[in-house]
């Protein structure tokens, strides 16, 4: 008597993991090229950016394998090719030679990864309640980075106006909001978190309001 036995996957091979590198190796040089072509006809290209641009396009090349094998691995990957897209941004900022305006977008790119970790939040409530007032709290950042390069492309003009205090009683409302969440739960320590989350989030709203008012 005998049984059929499928192809043993070698140790420590996964399906497809000999077409990812390829992959992530073609994207990130297609950016690359794109971006230097770009900068070439802009006419104000700096050659020497090249030496920041292509080491953060290998950089988030070594993330996109590890991120599309998912896993315990995934978050390491998408750690790797945020650092790698942040780096490229740089480069790519400079070989424009736009980084005096375009620098809220160094304020932009961290909070939308830090954002993306929510992908990967515990299970605990406790736990995923904090994590989700942090993404939210790294949106709030990304949107305030956003206005910053509205103004420094003088998109918009805001004037004299105290603007910045609407991020702040932003902020106190995301917390705010994230501790009422909480309420819905049954687990320890759950009045603490909520008194936790609370009392700051309550001391940051009226601070916004208060330069937002110029009191």
């Amino acid at each position: 008597m005998s049984a059929e036995v499928g192809p043993v996957q070698p140790r420590g091979s996964y399906p497809g993991g000999s077409r990812h590198w390829p992959v992530s190796l073609a994207v990130v040089g297609l950016a690359a090229a794109a971006t230097t072509t770009a900068a070439q006809g802009s006419g104000h290209f700096h050659w020497w950016a090249g030496f920041v641009l292509i080491p953060g396009a290998l950089i988030a090349a070594c993330g996109g394998p590890l991120l599309a094998r998912g896993g315990g691995r995934a978050f390491a990957g998408y750690v790797v090719a945020c650092v790698g897209a942040l780096v490229f941004a740089v480069g790519a900022l400079l070989m424009f030679g736009v980084m005096g305006r375009g620098w809220p977008v160094m304020i932009i790119m961290p909070c939308l990864a830090v954002a993306g970790t929510y992908l990967w939040r515990p299970a605990h409530p406790l736990a995923r309640g904090l994590h989700r007032a942090a993404a939210m709290l790294a949106l709030a950042g990304a949107l305030l980075g956003a206005t910053f390069q509205l103004i420094r492309t003088e998109v918009v003009d805001l004037g004299t106006t105290r603007w910045w205090g609407a991020f702040v009683m932003l902020a106190g409302m995301i917390v705010l909001g994230n501790a009422v969440e909480l309420t819905r739960h049954r687990m320890p320590y759950r009045l603490q978190a909520i008194t936790l989350l609370v009392g700051p989030a309550v001391v940051a709203f009226l601070l916004g309001l208060r330069i937002l008012r110029g009191w």
